[in-house]
């Protein structure tokens, strides 16, 4: 073989085994499996003031790569410090680099599923909501609060909290305040099917009238079958032209939910909200009222009853009549049932 083909051959030969090393090194840092994780899923957090030293930080914290140095290789050879996204991304067993860079550059997030139930006020609300996503507690009461922005939902400040259906749904955690409300009222609005609009309209009061009833009708009593009668007594005083005078408008006044005995003193509070002292329905609902009580006040039933009692034998549920005698004659057990408990 001549001395030229030799060199050729040679040359050739060290091109090759440089490929090989270079196309190793690409595949051990940027394809082969990088990512660890076993038992529960695994999710990064990225905020929207994080830096790229941030999110190597939260990886750290997770304990789910083999290799940091490949990854951060990976991450500033795809330009990735300087497109940082916010966001909620799965940590997937036996990712590549390349795949979880790729995932954070393209900001393909993982949805996650909020809940919210049992909540009485909009602070409560906030609060439950903000610890599930990236979204402050503060911004999202602003907007709550807001009438101009409220009024493109159609509901104001003390009826914005009646959007929010309790259910799971599916988010992204960067999910933004007002996305969020938009995403509450499509909802809200496919709550309301055809069936439950031909009822409200036997009902005789409006989506936001029935949620706000359905809020009074859960805090009186959480005896399920027992809300359609209570829903039935308060229309019936609507009807009639009389105050509700139900004891839960006091305590959401006060701002004390509380408290077990209602006095002379409470009943006199000055609020909108105080159906002792006002007539009809409260500006709002006083919780955020579930699907089940909604669904009471929907098919409320049908009776000629206008008072209700506590029974005083402790069972949570009441005792309804027609006439004021009759329940000034429960009232007065229930106070004696109070008293012998040394409840003031």
């Amino acid at each position: 073989m001549s001395t030229l083909k030799k060199t050729i051959w040679i040359t050739a030969g060290v091109l090759v085994s440089i490929l090989a090393v270079v196309g190793f090194i690409y595949y051990r840092t940027m394809l082969s499996p990088n990512v660890v994780v076993k038992g529960e899923p695994k999710y990064l957090l990225v905020y929207e003031e994080d830096t790229f030293d941030d999110v190597v930080k939260h990886l750290k914290k997770l304990g789910a790569m083999k290799d940091m140095d490949s990854f951060i290789r990976t991450a500033k050879r795809n330009g990735y410090p300087e497109q940082i996204c916010p966001g909620r991304y799965k940590l997937e067993d036996g990712m590549s680099n390349y795949l979880l860079v790729h995932r954070l550059i393209n900001n393909r997030q993982a949805p996650l599923s909020i809940t919210f139930n049992n909540i009485r006020t909009k602070k409560q609300l906030a609060q439950r909501l903000s610890e599930q996503l990236m979204m402050k507690e503060a911004d999202l009461l602003d907007l709550l609060n807001d009438p101009v922005a409220l009024s493109e939902f159609g509901v104001s400040p003390e009826s914005s909290v009646a959007l929010f259906i309790p259910n799971s749904y599916e988010v992204y955690w960067t999910v933004t305040p007002n996305d969020l409300l938009c995403r509450m009222k499509k909802e809200y609005d496919k709550f309301w099917t055809k069936e439950r609009m031909n009822k409200l309209a036997e009902v005789g009061i409006s989506q936001l009238e029935v949620s706000t009833l359905a809020s009074i009708v859960e805090e009186e009593t959480n005896k399920l079958e027992e809300r359609p009668m209570v829903a039935g007594l308060y229309l019936n005083r609507l009807r009639k032209g009389m105050k509700l005078q139900a004891d839960p408008t006091v305590k959401f006044a006060l701002g004390n939910f509380a408290l077990r005995r209602l006095l002379s003193g409470h009943l006199s509070v000055n609020s909108p909200y105080n159906t002792y002292q006002n007539f009809g329905l409260p500006p709002g609902p006083i919780r955020i009222p579930s699907m089940n009580a909604i669904d009471a006040v929907l098919n409320y039933a049908r009776h000629d009853y206008l008072f209700m009692c506590a029974k005083s034998d402790r069972s949570g549920y009441h005792d309804f009549t027609v006439t004021f005698d009759e329940h000034k004659g429960n009232a007065t057990k229930y106070r004696k049932s109070l008293d012998e408990r040394n409840i003031h």
